[in-house]
């Protein structure tokens, strides 16, 4: 009955569906040492996992590290700087544009000025010359 159950586990075991206590039940049975003949195949596999249980890698692992991330950090710090360059020649070129509108415009306001003394210094200038132009026309007919 025994060898049965153990063939039916041997079965469930190669086919993936053994649960725990069951894989237990395999394991004592092929490190025990009563193995049937055509069973034996297995032993080696259970002591081999037997084995494998207790070995330990004591070597040190040295990973190297990620080149990728490294490259992605230049290059964004590159395209950063690129577009802080950009932007600063734009920002430049903008600026004195506005600061060329602001110089034109007071200047516009101060040949404004000019022109509205010069204006008003013309009204003045021509009313004398009309007083003047009275005065003569006055002597004239006096004088005639």
């Amino acid at each position: 009955m025994e060898l049965a159950n153990i063939e039916e586990l041997v079965e469930k075991y190669l086919d993936a569906t053994t649960t725990l206590q069951e894989e237990a039940t395999l394991k004592n049975y092929f490190t025990g040492g009563n193995v049937a003949i055509h069973l034996q195949e297995y032993t080696y596999l259970f002591n081999y996992f037997a084995i494998a249980k207790e070995e330990q890698f004591k070597k040190t692992i040295k990973l190297a590290p990620k080149k990728t991330k490294k490259r992605n950090l230049t290059w964004f710090s590159a395209a950063a700087s690129v577009a802080l360059l950009v932007s600063i020649f734009f920002g430049k070129q903008q600026y004195d544009k506005h600061e060329q509108r602001k110089e034109a415009q007071r200047i516009y306001v101060q040949v404004s000025k000019g022109l509205a003394l010069l204006s008003s210094n013309l009204k003045k200038g021509e009313q004398d010359v009309a007083v003047l132009y009275t005065y003569e026309n006055t002597i004239n007919k006096i004088l005639k």
